[in-house]
């Protein structure tokens, strides 16, 4: 056995193995390499992606295309309309009238201060309606005090002496607004009207705020059947998100942390929080430890995530392979280009994005060699050994 290893035979299938730089695909490691990433090497029944080198071209259209928030699906920029009564709201109607002797004061009342009278609180009916003596049923399900009042006040005109009406909420019953979840207070409350303008952060506050730190806070809002969600230091640090409330929204508010993973090459493998409302990816491979001085290629650092099929379309992907509403994309940036860090901090991290970083070439060979020197020093099957080294041959690329 130990004659065969010093034999000439031998000596090739070795000094291929050792020449090559690359590795086996029997390796340990922990990823594919950069050149299957590179020239999208898959199994049969991998999902296909799309690589992307991160230039100033495509950080441009990564950072014109950035989610749209709470401002992106709720569009109307109007100022809450006038609140109205609706059907179970509780209706306080005062009638004034000039002088005594008219429909509601009477003669021996003479004059006073404050000729009027107050009729009692009265829920809107099913059918949309409140009763005024003398005026009978009055409209007032889907209108404002004002036009009640109005109204009130054509039916009575004649017969009152210069009838004035004053109509208010007594109990709003209709048009609240709910905010729930991880808040100190959570509270159902009747919309303001029209001249407060409450926003978000306002229904926010009446709640009681938020119970935990803003970074991990999220606000989803939901409304006429379409919801939104954005973090809540989105609200602050982008103003145009803070949109109005409006009666029958609801806002739900709960903690969870944005999180990234971190494989291969870096200084440390795992799932790592942001901590932060926001990180780019220089500060990501900051948080996972660097790179690894003796085993990472920095020119093969890799951004997994999914795109907008409009996104993926402008970075001049054919979208028309995929069914998916989002695409696989893997976005490669070049560290051994030092203008590959500027680029790194334009690009802003996503919640659930992965980072790998491909093993550089020099460690394959190492592990490889490694592999042939215990299997020397144990004496294992030659047969076995010079197949290895075929197979290693067949999958490596000759160094330059």
């Amino acid at each position: 056995m130990h004659s065969f290893f010093n034999t000439n035979v031998f000596k090739p299938a070795f000094l291929t193995a050792a020449l090559a730089l690359g590795a086996c695909s029997t390796n340990p490691g922990s990823g594919p390499l950069t050149d299957d990433v590179n020239n999208k090497i898959q199994t049969e029944n991998a999902p296909a992606y799309e690589l992307v080198p991160l230039n100033p071209a495509t950080v441009k259209i990564l950072h014109t295309h950035e989610p749209k928030g709470l401002a992106g699906v709720f569009t109307d920029r109007r100022p809450p309309a006038s609140i109205v009564f609706g059907i179970g709201d509780v209706v306080s109607v005062t009638i004034f009238e000039a002088a005594a002797g008219g429909l509601f004061i009477p003669a021996e009342a003479g004059v006073r201060p404050g000729n009027y009278v107050t009729i009692p609180d009265q829920s809107v009916d099913n059918d949309g309606f409140i009763t005024v003596p003398y005026a009978g049923q009055i409209k007032a399900a889907g209108r404002t005090a004002v036009e009640i009042q109005r109204s009130i006040i054509e039916k009575i005109g004649n017969r009152a002496i210069e009838p004035q009406a004053v109509v208010s909420m007594s109990s709003q019953r209709t048009q609240l607004i709910s905010v729930l979840g991880e808040v100190n207070s959570p509270a159902r409350y009747p919309a303001s009207a029209a001249g407060a303008k409450d926003k978000v952060l306002d229904a926010i506050t009446r709640a009681g705020g938020i119970k935990g730190q803003g970074f991990e806070t999220w606000v989803m809002l939901e409304r006429g059947g379409r919801r939104a969600t954005v973090p809540f230091e989105n609200l602050v640090m982008a103003p145009e998100n803070n949109v109005y409330v409006r009666p029958d929204d609801s806002i739900y508010v709960y903690r969870e942390q944005q999180k990234f993973m971190a494989f291969g090459g870096s200084g440390q493998s795992g799932e790592f929080n942001f901590d932060a409302w926001r990180i780019n990816l220089g500060e990501a491979v900051g948080k996972a430890g660097g790179l690894l001085d003796g085993q990472a290629d920095p020119s093969a650092v890799y951004l997994y995530r999914r795109e907008p099929r409009e996104v993926a379309a402008q970075l001049g992907i054919d979208v028309s392979k995929y069914t998916s509403e989002t695409i696989p994309v893997i976005f490669n940036v070049n560290f051994r280009d030092p203008g590959g860090f500027f680029l790194a901090t334009k690009v802003m991290m996503k919640n659930g994005d992965i980072i790998y970083v491909s093993n550089s070439r020099n460690v394959e060979v190492a592990k490889f060699l490694n592999y042939m020197r215990v299997i020397m020093a144990t004496g294992s099957d030659a047969v076995n050994l010079s197949n290895d080294a075929l197979i290693f041959r067949n999958n490596v690329k000759l160094a330059p």
